[in-house]
């Protein structure tokens, strides 16, 4: 029988605390070895609990979903720069991983990423959710199969990550993100997803479909996840 559990809270601070609280049990059970990290300002509260805890990640491995493309890990608008600020920077990890946005070989890099990602198997990753249902950067029509990949942003995902760029610089089109049967390796999934504008996503997860068309749908095919958001 698969493990669907839905936790309401009142806001991302309620949030944070319920998110330590699984990372506790975890550790005190030496069930998290390989932990999969995401992006994006609904990590930030997240992450900034995490950092406030007395928790211990000194043995456990971070993967993260996805990197711009042409980006170096140095400029501000990359995930390995919101990576080591936000975590870390203040926090220790046994070893970090994030697709090296610079790499010269783009096919080279993604069955390098892969690779390491089945050398390590996931035991919990992160999942924030896009208005238009995508997971990492699987945009709607990506494959339930695909594995690490370079991935075309769609208008609607630029649009959204534009506020983070100045108006002078030019947003990658393109991306490294793990694919959607790489996330589904893992044994645990814990998806966040606050405000209405996430709403439309959320409800495509409580349907019955499974489509291509909203990525996040797939999650009802995986053993075991928790869904934590404020929308009811």
């Amino acid at each position: 029988m698969a493990f669907f559990e839905v936790i309401q809270v009142a806001n991302q601070q309620e949030a944070a605390a319920v998110v330590q609280e699984k990372l506790d049990n975890e550790l005190k059970a030496n069930s998290l070895n390989v932990l999969g990290l995401a992006t994006g300002s609904t990590m930030i509260p997240i992450y900034n609990n995490l950092i406030e805890s007395s928790l211990d990640f000194s043995e456990v491995i971070a993967f993260n979903l996805d990197e711009y493309i042409g980006l170096e890990a140095t400029n501000i608008n990359s995930y390995a720069y919101f990576m080591h600020q936000q975590l870390f920077s203040s926090k220790q990890f046994k070893e970090t991983h994030i697709p090296n946005g610079m790499a010269n070989n783009l096919e080279e890099e993604c069955e390098r990423y892969e690779n390491l990602l089945n050398e390590h198997p996931l035991d919990i990753q992160f999942l924030g959710v896009g208005e238009n249902g995508h997971i990492a950067f699987n945009e709607p029509g990506t494959s339930f199969d695909s594995v690490t990949h370079v991935a075309q942003l769609t208008d609607s995902t630029l649009g959204v990550n534009s506020q983070y760029f100045n108006d002078n610089e030019k947003i990658p089109q393109t991306a490294f993100t793990m694919g959607i049967a790489s996330i589904m390796k893992a044994k645990k999934i814990i998806l966040l997803a606050f405000g209405e504008k996430k709403r439309p996503a959320i409800e495509a997860l409580r349907g019955d479909d499974i489509t291509e068309q909203w990525p996040i749908t797939i999650l009802k095919k995986h053993p075991h996840v928790t869904v934590i958001t404020d929308i009811n």
